[in-house]
């Protein structure tokens, strides 16, 4: 009575043969259970099909197949949605054809470029037609942007800064649930930042184009006043409720995490390290006194301050942070570190946290992380091409010892960094060891430093030398045990990259043989040293040429007919630097190849004035050299050549 279904789990006893129509799933249930199956004129009908199978499906035909037949469409179609892809759906919508999707999808396939990108490059795609198959693909309402127009509630809710950093118009606020048109379906990511950064129970996303987004954001908040910094903490300063004492000796717990999620902390917290973030800062200090709170960021290596919030909001604004980066906000006595993670226009923008306990609060650095900002690239470091050659050519050694020498912040990671994704290929395998890792880069095997395990960059090291590495970059070398496994590594045929802290080229090996380094190890495995500086940009915008003043000429150890026919610059301060006269930084280099010559110099314990010497006689030019080339292409002033370049000249 029963009519079997196309589920039938006696169905496979016939594996190959009743795929195509659904009813011979019936006399295979005969064959199996002769017994159950005592139906008058049906058993003859099963002798048949049980072993050929392949001739007799036509015969049974006749029984039910109106029932199974419809259930194997359907199921087809399923399985076809299931698997959509961008460029079937602009087949389906009818934006380009079968042969062209194909044409496409090679070209992906070969040259690792987005499958729109190429389509949008041959002129076969518009953005509005992009748009409407990537809605379709996530699911997404699309946007008419001049139909729309968002609510004074949904204004209100988000800041301007944080608006344009994220490039996201708020459409409209109801029941703590707002909605946004955005322009990349992809970046979902910041639909969560701007839930937790915002406090509300969710973020919904619409798509539209980023040009009709950017001008409905200039529109949108053209009628407002953009709250500035100064005005929240007037704001906030006359509310004397939100707060504790100087010393904060004992402290309320529900009392803590209540003002750290309150609306205005909230909204000051997020908009200082907005503001971090588009001003390029490399890192945001938050640092009580006994009777201030002062806020600074450093921009191009130094720092400048903020208007200071109230100091009775010092707990609140510390603990907000330790909120964000998930620490534990009622431990105020150890130090902690943390990261807080943002994805600001598609970009990543990592943020590393450390909290410091002292006697009036915690001190909380917030290091900046902007991976789509630093380009890893040897060409965009400013090196100048002579010395760029000799770089490549020095990475590109089977084995030895790479060295990038200088003080904390002089730019040491980056050049490191931009030498590995010059030379990660998937021939070769990279591993880092680093304290801490501060990019992410693929490709790269990276092991983080962990001193509270014991986990050294000599323990390191050694588990590394197990890995087959072709390449390795030790963070730095600070005693003789990693330097003697650095150099063992280069002799069993590694290429080891690493850091040192010294003055210039030459102080290097000194420091080596200081450090107990034997001078045939250090002539065998070091490859060339790699000194440098960073020094900030004259913004190029407000850029002013002026006649130095003697003083300023002496302070450069030179006389004034060397500067005759030269042009000097600085910057007098506008909006596009922030009224810095400054805008990034660029480096300045000192290049030591090792030569035979220089291997008998070290091996004759040579010192640093020797080895000095005698490259400057081969024409090496030193930090403050290059430093003047800087000064005279118009590229800095002369207060920074003097301030990072001194320490060459004394050493």
């Amino acid at each position: 009575m029963a009519t079997p279904t196309p589920n039938d789990p006696k169905k496979p006893a016939q594996p190959g043969q009743p795929a195509k129509p659904g009813q011979p799933a019936k006399p295979p249930a005969a064959q199996p259970g002769q017994p159950a199956k005592p139906q008058g004129a049906q058993p003859a009908k099963p002798a048949q099909p049980a072993k050929p199978g392949a001739a007799q499906p036509a015969k049974p035909a006749a029984g039910p197949p109106a029932k199974p037949q419809p259930a194997k469409p359907v199921a087809k179609k399923k399985e076809k949605s299931a698997v959509r892809t961008l460029g079937v759906i602009l087949v389906d919508l009818g934006f380009i054809d079968d042969a062209q999707l194909a044409s496409i999808e090679e070209e992906a396939r070969q040259t690792d470029i987005h499958l729109d990108r190429i389509a949008m490059d041959r002129g076969l795609l518009n953005e509005d037609q992009l748009l409407q198959a990537m809605a379709e693909l996530h699911g997404m309402a699309l946007v008419n942007m001049d139909e729309v127009k968002p609510t004074p509630e949904a204004i209100k809710a988000v800041p301007q800064n944080m608006a344009e950093l994220y490039k996201m118009l708020p459409l409209k606020m109801e029941a703590d649930v707002l909605t946004v048109v955005m322009s990349d379906p992809n970046n979902l990511m910041a639909l969560d930042d701007l839930r937790n950064m915002l406090g509300i129970r969710q973020v919904t996303a619409q798509l539209g184009p980023l040009s009709k987004i950017e001008a409905a954001l200039a529109k949108a908040y053209s009628t407002t006043k953009e709250e500035s910094i100064g005005d929240l903490i007037a704001s906030l300063a006359s509310d004397m409720d939100m707060g504790f004492g100087k010393r904060e000796n004992s402290i309320d717990i529900a009392s803590v995490e209540e003002m750290a999620n309150a609306a205005p902390v909230r909204k000051l917290v997020n908009m200082v390290l907005l503001m971090g973030i588009k001003d390029h800062a490399s890192d945001i200090h938050f640092e009580p006194f006994e009777d201030e709170f002062k806020m600074r960021y450093r921009c191009d290596g130094v720092l400048y301050e903020m208007v200071p919030p109230p100091r009775h909001l010092a707990t609140a604004i510390s603990s907000r942070i330790k909120v964000m980066s998930n620490l534990d906000i009622a431990e105020r006595r150890l130090p902690q570190d943390g990261r807080i993670e943002l994805n600001i226009g598609g970009n990543t923008v990592d943020m590393r946290v450390s909290v410091l306990p002292t006697m009036f609060g915690e001190s909380i650095v917030v290091r900046v992380l902007d991976k789509g900002r630093v380009g890893l690239d040897l060409d965009k470091i400013g090196m100048p091409q002579d010395i760029l050659v000799q770089f490549r050519e020095m990475i590109s050694k089977p084995n030895g010892i790479s060295l990038v020498t200088g003080p904390t912040g002089a730019g040491k990671t980056t050049t490191l960094y931009s030498a590995l994704s010059e030379l990660n290929l998937i021939t070769d395998k990279l591993i880092t060891t680093e304290d801490p890792v501060e990019y992410e880069i693929e490709g790269l095997i990276q092991c983080q430093i962990n001193h509270e395990i014991d986990l050294t960059f000599a323990s390191a090291l050694r588990a590394i030398l197990r890995q087959d590495p072709d390449k390795i970059l030790v963070g730095e070398i600070r005693d003789l045990e990693t330097a003697q496994i650095a150099i063992q590594a280069s002799l069993t045929g590694h290429m080891v990259f690493s850091t040192l802290h010294t003055n210039d080229a030459p102080g290097s090996v000194t420091r080596l043989r200081d450090m107990g380094v034997e001078p045939f190890l250090i002539t065998a495995t070091v490859e060339g040293i790699l000194a440098q500086r960073l020094v900030r940009r004259i913004c190029p915008v407000c850029k002013t040429e002026f006649e130095p003043s003697r003083d300023q000429i002496m302070e450069l150890n030179l006389k004034p007919e060397d500067t005759r026919g030269k042009k000097f610059y600085f910057g007098e301060g506008c909006d596009k630097c922030n009224n810095l006269g400054f805008k990034g930084r660029t480096g300045i280099y000192e290049l030591l190849v090792m030569n035979d010559d220089l291997r008998d110099l070290i091996s004759k314990g040579g010192s640093t004035d020797q080895l000095r010497a005698y490259t400057r006689s081969k024409g090496n030019r030193g930090l403050r050299e290059r430093g003047l080339d800087a000064l005279f292409s118009g590229l800095t002033t002369i207060d920074e050549i003097v301030r990072e370049t001194v320490l060459d000249e004394e050493s």
